[in-house]
């Protein structure tokens, strides 16, 4: 296959490595960049990620510890790192690129310790404009199982966006869909783990159904306030990215930031607490909201129950007391 046919994934945890596993089965070409050379030993002899085994990958996958080979491989290519090390890995993607590749980034969407969003942080490091986001309700572990999965892929280009939706459109598996509102759905993907955090703790403290379902419509009513003020659209934070993100990683045990709301309410607090996607968002979207001037007690009280400023029972109270004064 040729360059522009081929995908490139930079990073090979569990997002990089389903979503290398459901596009090979659809007959892709795909390129894993991982700096660890016994991952890329382990897939290219072994078929398998040791960080996500449950996924097979096909002949269509290979790998490399060289990103010149990536960055000659593959014009597309999706940056599946955490939002704690975007930076880094974009400055190092910035040493082989040229302005002709497309680079979108799928995990995580604010970055610490500024308020920035990735796309933006990505755009510091990179010698290319053309940069995008996909998001939506797709767990590593259903891409793997070949589970029906939607994601959203935004940016500011048509190219790529359309591009985006050719190469990564692989259904059953993975059904991909376009949107113009880049800001929209990073906030909307970054806020959906904040909340998941609060229907884990929700849960965990069995509320019941309808003080949930108050959450989450009060969660997608506060999200879109701040995407507004950020100059995002408010409906992104009712599609996939927002509301369809929250609502399948609050459905079990397959989400990092499900699992983490669900300690907290048993009492198991670590230090473990912030490194999630969602708590990493949760600390700064507040800073964002904050310096926004946008008033969010929902996120407010996830992240003081993150920082150990408030008990989960209490945040549970003061929440409904602040969202009561919005009603």
């Amino acid at each position: 296959m040729s360059r522009a046919d081929t995908i490139g994934i930079v990073g090979a945890g569990q997002f990089g490595t389903a979503l290398a596993s459901v596009l090979g089965r659809a007959n892709r070409r795909v390129v894993i960049w991982s700096r660890d050379a016994a991952v890329v030993d382990s897939i290219e002899t072994k078929r398998r990620s040791p960080r996500m085994p449950a996924a097979t990958l096909p002949e269509t996958v290979s790998a490399t510890a060289d990103p010149r080979k990536l960055s000659s491989e593959a014009r597309f290519i999706v940056l599946a790192t955490t939002s704690s090390i975007v930076r880094e890995r974009a400055r190092e993607l910035g040493d082989v690129l040229d302005g002709s590749h497309i680079v979108v980034h799928a995990i995580g969407a604010l970055a610490q310790p500024t308020n920035e969003r990735v796309s933006e942080v990505m755009l510091q490091g990179l010698p290319t404009l053309k940069v995008g986001v996909m998001a939506g309700p797709a767990l590593p572990a259903d891409l793997a199982e070949g589970e029906y999965a939607s994601m959203v892929i935004a940016s500011t280009f048509d190219e790529v966006v359309a591009e985006g939706r050719r190469l990564l459109n692989a259904p059953p598996g993975l059904r991909v869909y376009g949107s113009k509102d880049l800001a929209g759905v990073e906030l909307a993907s970054a806020l959906s783990g904040a909340y998941t955090i609060a229907l884990g703790l929700a849960d965990g403290l069995g509320l019941g159904p309808g003080p949930r379902a108050v959450l989450i419509t009060r969660a997608v009513a506060e999200s879109s306030r701040l995407g507004a003020a950020a100059g995002a659209e408010a409906r992104t934070f009712a599609g996939l990215a927002g509301l369809g993100n929250m609502l399948v990683r609050a459905s079990g045990e397959r989400s990092a930031d499900y699992v983490l709301g669900r300690r907290i309410a048993d009492g198991i607090v670590t230090g473990d607490n912030a490194r999630t996607e969602g708590a990493r968002a949760t600390l700064t979207g507040v800073e964002l909201a904050k310096s926004l001037k946008v008033r969010m007690p929902l996120l407010q009280g996830i992240a003081a129950v993150l920082t150990g400023k408030l008990e989960p029972r209490n945040a549970a109270s003061l929440v409904a007391d602040q969202v009561a004064v919005e009603e």
